[in-house]
This record gives structure tokens, sequence and C-alpha cells, in this order.
């Protein structure tokens, strides 16, 4: 099942998309909340009358009215709580090779995550960026969670049951702003809390089963061979597979819950997949070449990100009108 969020006029709704058209959830079953928020609340019993509603409409058996004049959304538009992994190796090592830098043990060692701004979730459509943003301005290709569930301390043996769904996710990066304030030894801040973007929809697990792949010797938790594109402008820069994620979301979710609460509505991203951002890229092209030209993102540039299963994400990167400049406070 492929769950949606979207709005007519100035109100959001919850819909299901099926065969290229999206049907409104409580017009079909009014014990469904018409929002997703309260929807994952619901947990796994408003997850079954969903799935009886999507089964029906896909059988023929219902006759439902399909939305037409709609703007699609981010499918969790308002989470509880948005955090961010780094779960493939490949990027990691590979980033940290072109600084001239080793790989780091405590990467095979436990799981890491940091919080993102959970009030900068986006969707499918523009991405207005601030001037500081264009100083190398990066995406970067991941897949998400959203929990439906609340829990405290889950073992990563349980965390798969937690998962109401997964999407695509792209962790835009402010580069300049995010290498500058991490030389203090804090999380990335400002150079990422202007826009995550999550869509087009949300996949239930039940329609990934097809695509899993056994996990990880000494790993818990499922596993799934997708392949994961990005194309800029229509020309492809990034290609991997979520099955090389060497930390499963089971595990990733067992941290985040170690000692205090999740929730549903929380948001948990797979970190970059292996080549999947240009700060990767463009490390390894100028280690290659000593004359690479380094690529970022710029003004009406197109980002499609796509991945099997979870569909297609787009987005078009716009300049904000405004010439405030906080790399322009600096103190000398």
């Amino acid at each position: 099942m492929k769950l949606v969020s979207y709005k007519t006029e100035d109100r959001e709704h919850l819909g299901i998309y099926i065969n290229g058209h999206i049907y409104n959830l409580n017009s079909c079953d009014k014990l469904i909340p018409d929002n997703m928020n309260d929807f994952l609340w619901g947990g796994d019993e408003l997850m079954e009358r969903a799935q009886k509603v999507n089964s029906a409409i896909g059988s023929g058996k219902l006759d439902a009215r399909e939305e037409l004049f709609f703007e699609l959304i981010a499918p969790v538009p308002h989470p509880t709580s948005c955090r961010d992994g780094y779960a493939f190796r490949q990027h990691v090592e590979t980033a940290r090779r072109n600084r001239g830098a080793g790989m780091i043990a405590e990467f095979d060692q436990y799981p890491i995550f940091y919080f993102t701004n959970h009030n900068a979730i986006q969707g499918p459509g523009e991405i207005e960026c601030m001037p500081d943003h264009f100083q190398q301005l990066d995406f970067e290709l991941e897949v998400a969670v959203v929990l439906n569930k609340k829990g405290k301390n889950i073992r990563a043996a349980e965390a798969d049951s937690f998962i109401a769904g997964y999407m695509i996710m792209n962790d835009m990066s402010a580069r300049t702003l995010q290498m500058e304030e991490m030389l203090l030894n804090l999380g990335p801040v400002k150079g990422k809390d202007f826009s995550t973007v999550i869509g087009p929809w949300l996949v239930t697990p039940d329609e990934l089963e097809a695509y899993k792949v056994p996990t990880k010797l000494g790993h818990t938790g499922n596993s799934y061979g997708l392949k994961m594109i990005c194309h800029v402008n229509g020309k492809l820069v990034s290609a991997g597979t979520m099955a090389d994620m060497d930390w499963t979301f089971a595990e990733i979710i067992e941290r985040c819950a170690y000692g205090c609460d999740v929730f549903p509505g929380d948001v948990i991203g797979s970190g970059t997949v292996g080549t999947g951002c240009f700060l990767e890229l463009n490390g390894t092209g100028k280690l290659n070449n000593p004359n690479y030209q380094p690529q970022w993102l710029q003004p009406n540039d197109l980002v499609e990100m796509e991945v099997t299963g979870l569909g297609m994400l787009g987005n078009i990167i716009k300049q904000s009108d405004s010439d405030f400049s906080i790399l322009g406070l600096k103190k000398k």
C-alpha cells in the first residue's frame, strides 16, 4: 500500500495511491482519520483498515471517487521528530578517504544518528534556498522509515514491527555552513535545518517483501535490495543499493529508543548511500583528477531520486529573493 498526504485548497488529507490515482481514505472508511499523524497513532488497527480499503479499490469491489485537484505534499508532513542515520559504510569510508582521513573504527561498533529539523520537512515540488545555502549546496540520496508505535528500550529483533513504511529521503545539505559549524564539535545545524525532503509516498513493508535480501553477518533486522539512483537535470549522478546498509533500520531504532521513548510519526533516515552526494563525488573526482571541476546544486536545478518500489521524488531548487547572509555576520 502507498499512503500519501495531499492538500486541497488549504486543507491536508490522507489518501492512498493506486494505479496513478489518489483516493481519500476517510471518505472510504470514516474510522480512518483524514491526516497522517492521527493515522500513525492508530498503529496496526488503522493500518489494517487502510489495507482493506486499498484491496477493495484495487479489486474493484469498492467504487471510490478519486481526487482530481490536489497538491502532493510530504507523506508525513508533520513528524514528531526527524533523525538521520549513518548506515552506509561506503559513503563514510569514501568521504573520509577523500579528505585524507582513515576509516573510523567506531562505525562498525554502533549505529549513530543526529536530530534534524522536523519542522523543515518538504515533499515533491520546489525547494527555496537562501544565498548561504548555495555555498556548496548538496543533495543526499537516502531511504527513510516512519514509526507507528510508541516504544522504549526496543530490541533490534522486534524493531521492524514498529515501522509503518518506507520512503525516499533527500537530506539537503549546505556544505559551507555545515563544515564551519562542525569545527566546533557539535552536530550539523544550519547546514542541514532548512530542508529535508521525503516522498513521494509512504510504502508499507508488505510491498517490499519481494526485495528482501539476507542481512549482513552479525546484524539484525530486515534488509532490502532496492536500487537507489539520482539524476540532476536529467544526468545520472548517483547509483547505489539499499542492500549496502551496514546497519539495519532495526538496529538504528534500537539505539534511538535506548532510555527514551520513540513515537508514532518519528521519521528516521538511513544516511547517504555510497556515491549519494556531491561532497563524496567531488572528493573522489578531485582525488582521481586534479583538474576535476566540482559540481554543486544551482538555482533551477531539477533533482530526481528514484528507489525501487518507493517511486520517484522530484524537486526544483529555487533561490530566495533575500540577500540576507549569516556567513556575512562572522566576527573577524
